[in-house]
């Protein structure tokens, strides 16, 4: 059992590409998209993932994340019994001292969104913040991307 902790922030230019070590494609869809609970699906390039996560405390800031890595043909048989809607998406990733930010440009309906997370020890964890990083949206659930299969950006 692991908790996890993350804040979120909107993307307000593209140097953050400069500065990538790591791209990653990313498709995911979800089996369930309950707000207590998200069970996740996930291809990454090659790989296939599993994963579960509890509903968000009161910040938005921690929840209860478990993820099994399963064969990337697994991964795709379990897409058929996913809920309509899905994600696709770049990562990158890119060192900021001690932190990693993840940094998501998503594809189809979700065009044209750019989300930034970074995961901390603790939720009053000091983290230096790029000059890309914008506003924050930590706990706001439309950045989520279970609502984001369901209700795209490109809707909003």
């Amino acid at each position: 059992m692991a908790l996890e902790i993350e804040r979120k922030f909107l993307v307000n230019s593209d140097s953050f590409k400069e500065e990538a070590y790591q791209k990653n494609y990313i498709k995911q869809g979800f089996l369930n998209s309950n707000k207590n609970r998200t069970v996740r699906i996930r291809i990454m390039d090659d790989k296939g993932f599993l994963t579960i996560k509890g509903k968000s405390n009161k910040s938005g800031t921690s929840r209860f994340e478990w993820e099994k890595e399963i064969s990337k043909n697994e991964a795709e048989e379990l897409f058929f019994l996913c809920e309509k809607g899905s994600i696709e998406k770049y990562r990158y990733l890119i060192k900021s001292e001690n932190h990693i930010f993840e940094v998501d440009q998503f594809l189809g309906k979700n065009q044209g969104l750019v989300v930034a997370e970074i995961e901390l020890k603790s939720e009053n964890e000091i983290f230096s913040k790029p000059n890309w990083l914008g506003k924050e949206v930590t706990g706001k659930k439309k950045y989520y991307n279970s609502n984001l299969s369901k209700k795209p950006f490109c809707n909003w």
